[in-house]
């Protein structure tokens, strides 16, 4: 089974690593559900972690089981982002990070998703994200939800602090649609239109993110593309085909198959 490279910049992936019975098929029959996963996708988004700590060790394990060019986007944990709303967060951060370097070299993403009801407070933020960068060598990436955080005095801070908004589908509020802030990664995160965590991207959507995905690699920064859509199992075969068509320019996305039933996800969680 030959899984076609993306360029270097490029990562297509889905939020934990649940493989639909539907798609077994498309995926080697051995190893782990981890190992299977990442013979044909680029990343994962490590939810999770946003409601339970794991090991240094746990996270060492599925980093060895990984190909070299495999990365993680990790959450953080809404103790942090929920329970103390981005304040005194010090011990928290300090282990959440201990924990999630041993990912190593394939640590790519942190994603700090707020809260609707966090509005956008200077101050505060600034002293969030400042703690976490002095903290990690990884990417970082918001996906806040207040209409506060969707003006160009919040857009340009986020960008002085090397922090990228994540473009959110569906948009919680105008402007949450795009990638903004740093302009070194773009972070698409795809949770299922209309009906949120359930629905699949037909074939005229998915061409639609992929000419939007198309022009965030014009400028060779990372640029990420995670599927949300996980409760009725289309993620998978939605990140395929968008995979499949970045892989092969031109040509146009199928449609995907429909994921009634799935094997045991050791990182699937409500989000």
């Amino acid at each position: 089974m030959v899984n076609a490279s993306l360029p270097d910049h490029q990562f297509v992936g889905t939020a934990g690593w649940s493989i639909a019975a539907d798609y077994a098929d498309l995926f080697p029959a051995g190893g782990s559900h981890l190992e299977r996963y990442a013979a044909r996708l680029d990343a994962v988004e490590i939810n999770s972690s946003f409601y339970r700590p794991h090991r240094r060790a746990t996270y060492a394990r599925w980093a060895a089981s990984v190909p070299p060019r495999f990365r993680f986007a990790v959450k953080l944990p809404k103790a942090m982002t929920h329970e103390r709303r981005l304040e005194h967060c010090e011990d928290l951060l300090d282990r959440f990070t201990e924990e999630v370097s041993g990912l190593g070299e394939k640590l790519g993403v942190l994603l700090v998703q707020l809260p609707p009801s966090l509005a956008f407070e200077p101050d505060r933020a600034e002293a969030f994200f400042a703690a976490l960068a002095r903290r990690t060598p990884a990417a970082l990436a918001c996906e806040p939800r207040h209409p506060g955080w969707f003006s160009r005095e919040a857009d340009e801070f986020l960008r002085g602090l090397g922090v990228a908004r994540v473009a959110a589908d569906p948009a919680p509020v105008v402007g949450a649609g795009e990638p903004g802030g740093s302009e070194s990664l773009a972070y698409w995160r795809l949770h299922g239109t209309p009906r949120i965590y359930y629905s699949n991207y037909d074939e005229a959507a998915l061409a639609d993110i992929g000419a939007r995905l198309d022009r965030s690699s014009r400028h060779n920064a990372p640029v990420w593309c995670v599927f949300d859509n996980t409760a009725a199992f289309h993620a998978l075969g939605n990140a395929l085909a968008i995979r499949e068509q970045w892989t092969q320019t031109g040509k146009s996305v199928g449609p995907s198959r429909t994921g009634t039933t799935h094997q045991v996800d050791t990182d699937r969680s409500k989000r």
